[in-house]
């Protein structure tokens, strides 16, 4: 099992003062390791959080901190397909993938990932400061803050 690397507690709160009232929001959390930025968004009022997080035990763990979540044990490729299959839509996604391990180039490409989006919803990558995050045809780059070797990506989907 790989090693967790929670985001820190400078970028977690960075992140939420970036985005600011997350109240009412639909919060994705993908590679949600400890689940500490979703359980953050629900601590902070967001209406609820689906936690993505492929190992078991993690997602058992976090279970424990919010019972009443959705909290699916699926690699990403499946729980988005699970997810769109149901027709989910989320305001808020935020992603932490493994560093240096090319999310930043293939998380956009994920088949009907972009179905996951609601009208305003801002997807965050978490991601190395050496890796590029590229937008695409489909999203648009808006903003990029880094601390240290982490860097903050924050993308709107192109209507």
């Amino acid at each position: 099992m790989k090693d967790v690397r929670p985001t820190s507690g400078k970028v977690l709160q960075a992140l939420f003062n970036i985005l600011g009232d997350v109240s009412g929001a639909k919060f994705l959390d993908l590679f949600a390791g400890t689940g500490r930025v979703g359980l953050e968004a629900l601590k902070r009022g967001a209406d609820s959080c689906v936690f993505v997080e492929n190992i078991k035990s993690r997602a058992e763990e976090i279970k424990k901190f919010s019972p009443e979540s959705l909290i699916l044990s699926l690699e990403i490729h499946r729980a988005v397909t699970w997810l769109t299959k149901r027709e989910m839509k989320f305001s808020i996604i935020f992603a932490d993938p493994p560093y240096n391990a090319g999310w930043c180039g293939e998380i956009l490409k994920i088949p009907f990932f972009e179905k996951l989006f609601d009208e305003k919803c801002i997807f965050v990558i978490e991601h190395s400061s050496r890796e590029e995050m590229n937008a695409n045809e489909n999203f648009k780059l808006i903003s990029q803050r880094g601390y240290g070797e982490t860097c903050l990506s924050f993308l709107e989907k192109i209507i």
